[in-house]
């Protein structure tokens, strides 16, 4: 009787890898961690951001020494912003949107990861470097010469490329862009048809993707949203998150009955949004707050905030002392508000979710417009003041309002003559746009009196100006003059 091996072939195979593996698990041991950290993660790697991205992140693959990185850390051109960080990521804050039309580079080299000084090493993270960009600078406007007439017009300014979107036979009247981009919502009449009070509803494309690399539909595809058989549509407004409508409609066959209606832009189902009236007081000029749940809404002696649902009689507040919301901040924390007063004069007040309120100025004229610059500090107001009471003749002016020091700085007077006067500031508030409307002094029924302001004055033609800003701090605000661009057309907007 034979007796097997105590050790089979395969046994002392397996010995042989387990003793290499220990003897090298025991040097890596004596040697110590040489992997380098790295980041694993860049929240804005490659893409396209917008005013609303504030914020980006990196991800480490190991907990960092925080301030190495945060001295190491570049960013070119440079973008002021504060640090904070949550275990192994780190979250970087802009204090201002970062400038439309520029390449970004971010780079980190020569930071430790928190256990470096500890061991005694000098190793150093795995050199990081990527790029973003901020979308290009795109204005949109209403064309006023023989060539695109009453045609809402794109151009972009990082490109220098113009797009007509909408078609001859349509005179816009009035637009919103969407927050992505996309689309355009917009009201227009037919161009055989003077009534200011027959527009309808459309969307159009625009050609621009939401983000870089992804499809979308070429510019100027048009879809009809609304149609006024039934009802006329005064006014409307589209909510920051693009995804419902306002509309001011009237009753055509009872002038009494009017009222705010609203509309989902997009639907579940295979059939198209339809409106909804909004049972409430009947009420003036209006906006959608900016977290797209409510509308200010001007009704009876003061403002009222409805909520945006079908039974809005129940107001979610109701400031009794001021007659019209001119324009929220971005967060929703601060809106500009103007009182009527019994002289006839009216004041401009600042009014914050903390019950705050602070008068800022008063005119004997009218507030035309407001917006708050994105990141706070300032307000840009379009104003006029009253130069003759007799003919009650009105000059135009712009002027921007230090909110934390109510210092007020003028940056343009306008000519009186230029009553009807529109004006846009940009998504990273860096410029200003605003229109000069020549009317028609002996308007004729032809086609150049096809285009008119929203007083219904005839217009001859209209010139685009941008200006750019400055922190009102800045002295050179003073010596800022605007720029006259190439184009024939009136109410400027930028696109997002």
């Amino acid at each position: 009787m034979t007796t097997k091996p105590f050790l089979q072939p395969l046994d002392r195979v397996a010995i042989a890898l387990m003793l290499i593996l220990s003897l090298l698990i025991g040097l890596l041991m004596l040697q110590g961690d040489v992997v380098s950290s790295s980041v694993r993660d860049f929240s804005w790697e490659n893409q396209q951001i917008g005013a609303d991205d504030i914020s980006f992140s990196l991800t480490f693959s190991r907990p960092m020494d925080i301030k190495s990185v945060e001295e190491n850390l570049k960013i070119e051109p440079p973008l002021a912003g504060k640090f904070s960080w949550a275990g192994r990521r780190m979250l970087y804050s802009l204090l201002t949107p970062a400038p439309y039309g520029t390449n970004y580079r971010i780079q980190l080299q020569d930071a430790k990861d928190r256990f470096a000084d500890k061991e005694q090493t000098k190793r150093v993270i795995k050199p990081f470097t990527s790029q973003f960009r901020t979308r290009d600078r795109v204005i949109l406007y209403i064309g006023a010469d023989q060539q695109d007439q009453g045609q809402l017009v794109l151009y972009n300014l990082s490109s220098e490329q113009k797009k007509v979107l909408s078609p001859k036979d349509l005179v816009v009247m009035d637009f919103k862009p969407f927050p992505d981009g996309e689309k355009i919502l917009f009201s227009a009449r037919t161009a055989n048809n003077q009534d200011l009070l027959s527009a309808q509803l459309y969307t159009v494309t625009t050609g621009i993707p939401a983000k870089p690399d992804t499809p979308t539909e070429p510019a100027g595809k048009i879809d009809l949203i609304l149609d006024n058989k039934d009802y006329q549509n005064l006014k409307f407004d589209l909510s920051p998150d693009g995804q419902t409508i306002v509309i001011q409609r009237g009753n055509k066959n009872n002038p009494g009955d009017f009222g705010l209606w609203m509309m989902p832009t997009t639907s579940d189902s295979r059939e198209k949004p339809t409106a909804q009236r909004l049972q409430s007081q009947p009420g003036g000029d209006f906006m959608i707050t900016p977290d797209s749940k409510a509308v200010a809404v001007a009704q009876g002696q003061g403002a009222a905030i409805l909520p945006l649902q079908k039974d809005a009689n129940k107001p979610l507040d109701f400031l009794p002392q001021f007659g019209l919301v001119q324009a929220f901040s971005k967060n929703g924390s601060q809106a500009a508000m103007v009182k009527f007063n019994t002289d006839f004069t009216k004041e401009l007040f600042l009014v914050t979710n903390q019950g705050i309120q602070k008068p800022l100025l008063k005119t004997t004229g009218s507030i035309l417009s407001c917006q708050f610059d994105p990141s706070l500090p300032t307000l840009y107001c379009l104003l006029t003041q009253l130069v003759s009471q007799e003919q009650y003749i009105e000059q135009p002016y712009l002027v921007a309002i230090d909110l934390k020091t109510g210092q007020q700085k003028p940056l343009l007077v306008l000519p009186v003559e230029q009553r009807n006067v529109q004006m846009s500031l940009s998504p990273d508030g860096l410029g200003l746009l605003f229109d000069q409307v020549v009317p028609q002094t002996n308007p004729t029924p032809s086609a150049s009196t096809t285009l008119k302001t929203d007083d219904g004055e005839a217009i001859a033609t209209s010139n685009l100006w941008l200006m750019p800003l400055l922190p009102i701090s800045d002295t050179a605000i003073s010596t800022i003059r605007p720029e006259k661009l190439p184009f024939i057309g009136f109410h400027p907007r930028w696109l997002p």
